[in-house]
């Protein structure tokens, strides 16, 4: 239910695909994760998407009420992919809600089709956060919007979303992994050395 396409051009694309279910994640998936990102150190751009039309529920329901939505496996996902060297891209072809919001926040940008939308309705289900997700959303958007999402329960349509910051572009045309292609070609002509001191210069 995790595709992965490693190209010669150093490029990976990882694929959540489990579209009949909303692309919701289980255990099993969540560690495929952050396998492929712990092992992706020599990826000169990763880019994160779903098949279907939602990036990702979130958490598999019947395995949140397990014990899931309170698994640090999430926060192991989210911390890999914010450790990586190389450039993380999360071309978010529709919805994404729940945990999911964690690894799409540790990437380096986000590309979002038209009619997406943003929620993460943790409070009301009863949990909190990962502990990254808060610092990293509210980074980007401000404490208050986070808040907004957070303790509101607010859904943030893609338009919305890119007035924030939640988002860096949205694709109205084409494909969303289209869009992250093009955005990835100088970072894959470029070398790696390079590319990992602009990306720290870049980080507060």
């Amino acid at each position: 239910m995790i595709d992965l396409t490693k190209e010669d051009s150093g490029l990976w694309i990882v694929t959540i695909n489990r579209p009949d279910k909303a692309n919701s994640l289980t255990e099993a998936m969540l560690n495929e994760l952050a396998d492929i990102a712990e092992a992706a150190q020599d990826a000169r751009v990763f880019v994160l998407t779903g098949a279907g039309k939602v990036f990702s529920a979130g958490a598999d329901l019947e395995e949140a009420r397990a014990g899931l939505a309170t698994s640090p496996v999430w926060e192991r996902l989210s911390s890999a992919i914010a450790a990586l060297p190389g450039l993380s891209i999360a071309a978010l072809n529709g919805t994404l809600a729940g945990g999911a919001m964690g690894m799409a926040l540790a990437c380096d940008m986000r590309l979002s089709v038209a009619n997406a939308k943003f929620f993460y309705p943790v409070m009301k289900l009863g949990f909190l956060p990962q502990p990254s997700d808060p610092k990293r959303m509210a980074d980007l958007i401000g404490p208050a919007r986070t808040k907004l999402i957070l303790m509101g329960g607010q859904k943030i349509l893609a338009e919305e979303a890119l007035q924030f910051g939640l988002v860096d572009r949205i694709v109205q045309d084409g494909s969303v992994l289209d869009a992250a292609r093009a955005i990835a070609t100088d970072t894959l002509a470029a070398k790696p050395d390079i590319v990992a001191g602009i990306k720290s210069l870049c980080q507060s």
